[in-house]
């Protein structure tokens, strides 16, 4: 279903652009880490499009400043609650804000801050959850709850001639999100961000967010998403990349294959991959790396990789397209490893 497209910084939310993935910072402002950029960087070199930032103190405009002069990617402001921080990110240069004109307070709180994201260029996601809609009216399912106060707030924007807006109709159970999304997509052409709020750990998140996020794509609805993972924002990216690939939204990125754990193992693979895991999806390389814990599979799936480890006992074997290429010590396996991918054309 084709929506019209909306600009967030340098990304393009919508229309015939490619579903987009996001994710949202995991610290306070007043807690940036000193190897943010570093961090941001690797973030977008393992798929990551646009990023959100809580911002729900003024007094840490100088922190936002910094956050999207350092930032390769589109920066979003998330607002609650009071307008003027709203006003005040628009100020610092961000490309989009995250609102929910319910709990802005009177209406012209939300307009002022549509007026000034006219007049600066600034998106704005109309964020609402399942448990927090502003009302509740008696007899209404939750989808069309969802939709209608939606196209409610649209309608304030299209009267001061604003139209840069993304939607967000996020629950905590699949079905009411999955039913409010569709419902939506039904009743209007903005562009819309899926998710699933509140979904728990990596494994409770990745099956409740793909059993939602993959049959709403697969209807062609949905133009940017997030996992929300209770966790490592870096897995967020990764599940949304895979979801892509793995559907053939996204063509190119690294492929990880890698055994689960069982008795034959003589190299701790799950340690290894999670030890690697996010230097083998930043490369930036269109290829598929093996991790392989025996001699069972090992060699096998290496054959089918462009690159693989495969540690049995003491020693690892690294294989480039499918011949042994080298062999290390599996105390040096990770640097050698990362040494070859980075070599690779």
């Amino acid at each position: 279903m084709k929506t019209r497209k909306v600009k967030v910084g340098d990304i393009f939310i919508g229309g015939d652009s490619p579903v987009s993935i996001q994710t949202m910072y995991d610290r306070p402002l007043s807690a940036i880490e000193e190897n943010f950029s570093l961090r941001m960087n690797k973030l977008k070199s393992m798929g990551c499009d646009i990023i959100r930032f809580s911002y729900p103190d003024i007094r840490e405009h100088e922190q936002l400043k910094y956050v999207v002069d350092n930032c390769p990617m589109p920066v979003v402001a998330d607002i609650h609650f009071d307008y003027r921080n709203a006003l005040d990110c628009i100020d610092c240069g961000v490309s989009a804000l995250r609102i929910n004109p319910g709990n802005i307070g009177e209406r012209w709180k939300t307009e002022e801050v549509i007026k000034k994201c006219l007049d600066n260029n600034v998106a704005v996601r109309i964020g609402l959850n399942s448990g927090s809609l502003p009302h509740n009216i008696k007899g209404s399912d939750m989808a069309t709850l969802m939709t209608d106060t939606a196209l409610e707030y649209i309608s304030w924007f299209e009267n001061l001639g604003f139209y840069d807006t993304v939607v967000s109709l996020k629950a905590s159970a699949p079905d009411k999100a999955y039913l409010a999304y569709r419902k939506f997509s039904q009743m209007s052409d903005y562009p819309l961000h899926l998710g699933v709020t509140e979904a728990g750990g990596a494994v409770t998140s990745c099956v409740r967010s793909t059993i939602t996020l993959s049959k709403l794509l697969d209807e062609g609805i949905g133009d940017t998403l997030r996992y929300s993972i209770t966790g490592k924002i870096e897995d967020e990216v990764i599940a949304g990349t895979e979801l892509l690939k793995s559907m053939g939204l996204r063509k190119k990125g690294t492929r990880i294959v890698a055994c689960p754990m069982c008795g034959r193992k003589s190299f701790d693979s799950q340690a290894f991959l999670a030890e690697v895991q996010s230097d083998i999806l930043s490369c930036g390389k269109d290829i598929c790396v093996a991790i392989m814990g025996c001699q069972v599979n090992g060699p096998g799936e290496a054959k089918g990789a462009d690159i693989a480890v495969c540690g049995i006992g003491k020693k690892a074997y690294i294989y480039k397209n499918g011949e042994i290429y080298r062999e290390v010590s599996s105390e040096n396996a990770r640097e050698e490893l990362l040494k070859v991918i980075s070599e690779y054309e």
